[in-house]
């Protein structure tokens, strides 16, 4: 049985408590962390990202625990110098414009490249891995796996503001993020061959350097042997992260086990999982998405629940389903965006809403 192991990275704001502002931390948060965990928490293009990944987790519980002490590190190194750490898809207010590149020759050479792509590209997501020893078999799930993306994205929406605006999206990181080249839901590969020959014709191309400048929403991953889930905003609370890394794991699981049974997932075409990605970033969990097998329009909510069922006789050999369970919380109490939404319709300020980020990025710790 492969193992379907996990890997979770999660990009912070680190903020001004008084200003609530993104603010520089000069390194000093990654300097010290690495005395503390080595080469787990890192740099970011923007100086005032810090990202953190776990070590290689064998379920869920193992992930939790890493999460919750990554959090738990960032946080403590985060206030010795004056400073917070928040997890949300974007800022509520700050304009990329006054934030700093981080002083290495990999992000000055992309800000090179892109210009105002990438220095705009202020935005914190979720990458979560999971263990496919195989790569043929790791094409087959990411092509099948893509359908789902939209569902688990909609439950993540946690950025509904941008710059002081309320944009009117649940998630407006991936618009943002839009404007990179080889993002989004990738194209449908036949086989493992044909994948890596598109890398390779890039690389020949001068188009990248290396494949780790695919930005898709999901990719097999250049160097490890992963599927890499890359669609999600960084969720606000550890329950959340936990309960999309068990979702990611539960459907490679899932997709594994029916190629073992010689079955398999219809496989759906990029421009119509895109129309369902575009609904999940508008209206997260309150709006319809199409089920292209019925060909008509249904209730995201009946559509993730739909997923739990199509997963569940999978959860209880990797160990998940009480991690699963939270996705319930979520249909009940809303996505981030819904609760961050809540918090500025209060008092119309952006301040309380950085603040309840703040607050509900350590919650459970």
């Amino acid at each position: 049985m492969n193992k379907f192991t996990l890997g979770v990275e999660e990009e912070f704001m680190v903020i001004d408590p008084v200003t609530r502002e993104l603010k520089s931390h000069e390194q000093r948060i990654v300097d010290s962390a690495q005395k503390i965990h080595e080469d787990q928490v890192k740099a970011e293009m923007h100086q005032a990202v810090v990202e953190v990944g776990t070590h290689i987790c064998h379920n869920t519980t193992e992930a939790r625990k890493e999460v919750s002490k990554l959090r738990t590190t960032v946080a403590m190194l985060a206030g010795d110098i004056g400073l917070r750490i928040g997890a949300a898809g974007t800022h509520p207010f700050s304009h990329w414009q006054h934030q700093l590149i981080t002083d290495h020759p990999r992000y000055f050479e992309i800000v090179d490249e892109m210009q105002e792509a990438a220095r705009s590209n202020l935005i914190f997501g979720l990458h979560v891995h999971v263990g496919i020893q195989s790569r043929d078999m790791a094409i087959h799930i990411a092509n099948q796996v893509r359908y789902f993306l939209p569902h688990v994205y909609a439950l993540s929406t946690n950025s509904p503001f941008w710059e002081s605006r309320n944009t009117g999206f649940k998630s407006f990181r991936t618009k943002v993020f839009d404007k990179f080249p080889r993002t989004g839901i990738p194209d449908y590969f036949s086989s493992i061959e044909e994948y890596d020959n598109y890398i390779k014709l890039l690389v020949k191309t001068n188009c990248i350097d290396n494949a780790k400048k695919i930005w898709w929403d999901i990719r097999v991953h250049p160097f490890f042997e992963t599927i890499e889930f890359r669609i999600c905003d960084c969720p606000m609370l550890v329950d959340e992260t936990i309960a999309f890394a068990a979702l990611f794991q539960a459907l490679c699981a899932k997709l594994y086990k029916l190629r073992q049974q010689n079955m398999k997932f219809i496989t759906y075409s990029r421009a119509l999982i895109n129309e369902n990605k575009w609904r999940a970033a508008r209206y997260g969990i309150d709006g319809k998405m199409i089920d292209f097998g019925k060909e008509m329009e249904v209730n995201t909510r009946s559509l993730v629940l739909e997923l739990l069922d199509f997963v569940d006789d999978v959860v209880d050999d990797l160990g998940s389903r009480d991690d699963l369970q939270y996705v319930h919380k979520i249909l009940e109490t809303g996505t981030g965006a819904d609760r961050q939404l809540a918090i500025y319709q209060q008092n119309n300020n952006f301040a309380d809403v950085v603040d309840y980020i703040t607050s509900q990025t350590l919650k459970g710790l």
